[in-house]
């Protein structure tokens, strides 16, 4: 299986399998659909415009951090193909687990979803990626995934309502915003990571 292009992931994955069973015919909505415990699996729309933003290459080491349902993993996972590696975190242990199953009916085994260390944002131990995906609102840019880029690598993560995209450069980082949107909040541990 090699690795697609954004329009082949979206038709490869289809959304209404990252769905409860009584939102599967929901699955077209163009809109964010509740998967419980107060998470949602976010607007197409919305998850397109952040991975055009991330700019994911065959190949790629990605972090998906607000992993929920499984869906952007799994997109993710056409992006980078078997070449690349995809770890999706989900704080919520219940949501982890079935973002798990639901991901591992697509058949990428270089993707994999866990719960989140309450007391971690992200994955520092594996670190670094080449490009982070943030599915959940941060009150202010969180240096700790920042950290967790190589160099030339990317991150798009909600910052209040305003997609932000860094890029990380071996002298410094260029930050972008990119029009407004709105996610559930990022639980940012209160112990530096």
């Amino acid at each position: 299986m090699d690795a697609l292009g954004i329009d082949e992931a979206f038709a490869a994955v289809d959304r209404a399998e990252f769905l409860r069973l009584a939102d599967r015919s929901s699955a077209s909505v163009d809109a964010p659909i509740p998967i419980g415990n107060g998470q949602t699996n976010s607007q197409p729309t919305t998850v397109r415009n952040m991975l055009e933003l991330l700019d994911v290459r065959p190949g790629a080491r990605v972090l998906d951090v607000g992993a929920g349902s499984g869906w952007t993993t799994a997109l993710l996972a056409r992006l980078v193909g078997p070449s690349g590696s995809v770890l999706g975190v989900e704080l919520d242990r219940e949501l982890a687990v079935w973002g798990a199953d639901n991901l591992a009916r697509q058949q990428t085994p270089w993707a994999s979803i866990r719960a989140a260390d309450t007391d971690i944002l992200g994955a520092p131990v594996e670190a670094p990626f080449d490009r982070i995906l943030v599915s959940a609102s941060a009150r202010e840019l969180p240096e700790s995934l920042v950290d967790q880029l190589g160099i030339d690598g990317v991150m798009v993560v909600p910052v209040g309502h305003a997609m932000t995209r860094v890029r990380r450069t071996a002298e410094g980082r260029i930050t972008t915003t990119h029009g407004t949107y709105s996610f559930v909040p990022l639980v940012v541990p209160s112990r530096p990571s």
